[in-house]
């Protein structure tokens, strides 16, 4: 019978690829470490208000109430 092993060949070429491996992801924490956190928004547009629902301003008080949402 034939005996086919992978042998030396088969072990470097795994080999090489865990190491690229390796190489690549410390590359890409190096490029998540230069995006940096997102920006923050200024003051008085869009920032959080507190409310229970997103999209709910003063005004839509009566809207909200009728949809069933919570009131302070």
């Amino acid at each position: 019978m034939n005996n086919v092993e992978p042998g030396l060949l088969g072990f470097l070429i795994v080999a090489a690829i865990g190491v690229a491996l390796v190489f690549l992801l410390i590359s890409m924490n190096k490029q998540f470490r230069k995006l940096g956190p997102p920006p923050e928004e200024p003051d008085g547009t869009g920032a959080d208000t507190g409310d229970d629902e997103p999209g709910v301003g003063v005004g839509d008080v009566g809207d909200a109430a009728a949809k069933g949402a919570k009131r302070r």
